[in-house]
């Protein structure tokens, strides 16, 4: 027989904040969604790619992520209308031909296709690349209107979000750890992974889908977002530098966009970021369980693409006998 259903407090509104909230408000928990910053999103999430990019990671993440992350393009469809489920492109220039051949060795459930193809895909990158890979399964959504959607569907069950004020977590059945690095204290595990990002206008250039840009020391992704805005990010710099985005960070992402093309040239700066995404040694993201807290976190690059599965495992310890 189903008991009362729980109380839960969930701290932190990031990705993995907001969809354990509204995961566990759909199986019927009275959420209290908590955020000490001054809004949703106030940490690593708002600077995201929003990639839904299982095969990608595959590149460098082990075969957990492959996994855990199938699920997540399905979730995401369901929960936001915005998803755009055209695939990824990867891309090279011709100086790093082996970047591309080593990433495709590591990888599957792609096609490699030729300027044909690639022109066919994406128009305006005709005749500037001989080879790329696509990952046709793939998809991608802009984090800002994501975690908006995920706000108003928890609301809609009944949730509440307090922002910016203080709440007693004794209050509650269960209370779920989701503030990313802000929880290093309580979990001397994580490290500080950086991440540097760009938004820019550009009305010359139309894509359809992220592109990946390799290159040796770092790959750069760039995804189409509405009204002409690209975001060009990395997210590989072994650092807890909590400084604002670099001059040379700035210099490799603005030299990657005039590298896929020349119209970037005049776009249009409109943001410039940097942040810290938490992560473990293996990089894989976790969810540990304390007497009635519990602890999502570590979620290193894979914030979008593993938080459904996690707090599908949140749902599981909170529900366990109640069926």
């Amino acid at each position: 027989m189903a008991g009362p259903e729980p109380t839960i407090l969930i701290q932190g509104a990031g990705v993995a904040g907001l969809v354990t909230a509204v995961t566990l408000a759909e199986r019927g928990a009275h959420v209290t969604l908590h955020e000490a910053g001054p809004r949703i999103g106030s940490g690593a999430s708002w600077f995201a790619g929003g990639m839904l990019a299982p095969w990608c990671e595959a590149e460098s993440a082990p075969e957990e992520v492959t996994q855990d992350s199938l699920q997540s393009l399905s979730w995401w469809s369901d929960h936001v209308p915005s998803v755009l489920r055209h695939g990824s492109l990867v891309v090279a220039p011709a100086r790093d031909q082996v970047e591309l051949a080593r990433f495709g060795r590591r990888t599957s459930h792609f096609e490699t296709i030729d300027p044909a193809r690639i022109a066919e895909l994406e128009p305006d990158l005709a005749g500037r690349f001989d080879r790329a890979l696509f990952f046709a399964d793939e998809g991608h959504v802009d984090p800002r209107i994501a975690l908006s959607r995920l706000k108003e569907r928890l609301l809609m069950l009944g949730g509440h979000i307090r922002l910016d004020t203080t709440v007693i977590d004794g209050q509650f059945d269960w209370v779920v750890d989701c503030t990313g690095i802000a929880a290093r204290e309580t979990e001397p595990g994580l490290r500080g992974v950086r991440g540097e990002m760009i938004l820019v206008r550009c009305p010359e250039v139309t894509l359809h889908r992220p592109v990946r840009m390799l290159h040796p020391r770092i790959p750069i992704y760039i995804v189409p977002r509405d009204n002409k805005i690209f975001m060009a990010g990395a997210t590989m710099v072994e650092s807890d530098d909590g400084r604002e985005i670099t001059v040379r960070a700035m210099s490799e992402l603005l030299n990657a966009l005039y590298t896929l093309h020349p119209a970037f040239a005049e776009a249009e700066i409109i943001e410039a970021n940097a942040g810290i995404r938490p992560s473990y040694s293996d990089n894989v993201p976790r969810v540990h369980r304390e007497g009635n807290r519990i602890s999502v976190n570590g979620m290193y690059r894979h914030g979008f693409l593993l938080s459904p599965a996690r707090a599908a495992e949140v749902a599981d310890i909170v529900f366990a006998g109640q069926g």
